[in-house]
């Protein structure tokens, strides 16, 4: 049996924050060392504490939860970070993102979703649940190439053939195995393009 993996819960809706712990502690795989309602407050619990894992909402108190990301990892860089939010629009998973989290999920999501990302973080990947990645894929590909070029990201112009065919998929909501079956890739492969 594998040990129960540390989590340090960030929610600002106490019903939210109570209800995810419930499903954390039912899962039986968790240790829920502190929650609490506000940013500042994250900070100061993960220093102490160190957990494996921190759930922060976007939108509290004090210091939200992409100000928060960046001043967690660069003293604690093991501790995974998920995103549990209500924000949809592509800025706010762009700063996430930015900001250094390992996963983006939407409080619309299912449990099993969360469980799923927490899952794949702890596998190493960067996990963004279904809706957000149609959305962020499409504006990317909507922008087109010159788009890359202007910020200094990678550009449409620099993905091969292989990886802009990937890009497409996943906007279309597909998973790695449908886009690897799809593609007659493997699984590793697609997860590198």
């Amino acid at each position: 049996m594998s040990p129960k993996k540390s989590v340090l819960i960030a929610e600002d809706h106490a019903i939210f924050r109570e209800g995810l712990r419930a499903l954390l502690e039912q899962n039986g795989g968790f240790d829920i060392l502190a929650e609490t309602d506000n940013g500042q407050d994250a900070l100061s619990l993960a220093f102490q504490y160190v957990p494996d894992l921190a759930i922060l909402d976007i939108s509290m108190r004090i210091i939200n939860g992409t100000e928060v990301v960046p001043q967690l990892k660069r003293r604690l860089p093991e501790t995974k970070v998920i995103v549990l939010t209500m924000h949809k629009a592509e800025e706010y998973v762009r700063a996430a993102l930015a900001a250094g989290v390992d996963g983006y999920v939407l409080k619309d999501d299912s449990q099993s979703e969360l469980l799923c990302a927490i899952d794949k973080v702890f596998d190493g990947q960067i996990y963004l649940s279904a809706g957000i990645c149609t959305q962020v894929v499409t504006g990317f590909l909507a922008n087109g190439p010159e788009a890359g070029a202007r910020d200094g990201s990678c550009s449409w112009a620099s993905l091969t053939v292989r990886e802009r065919e990937v890009l497409k998929l996943v906007a279309d909501g597909k998973r790695n195995k449908e886009i690897a079956e799809c593609l007659s890739l493997s699984v590793k492969t697609v997860e590198k393009h």
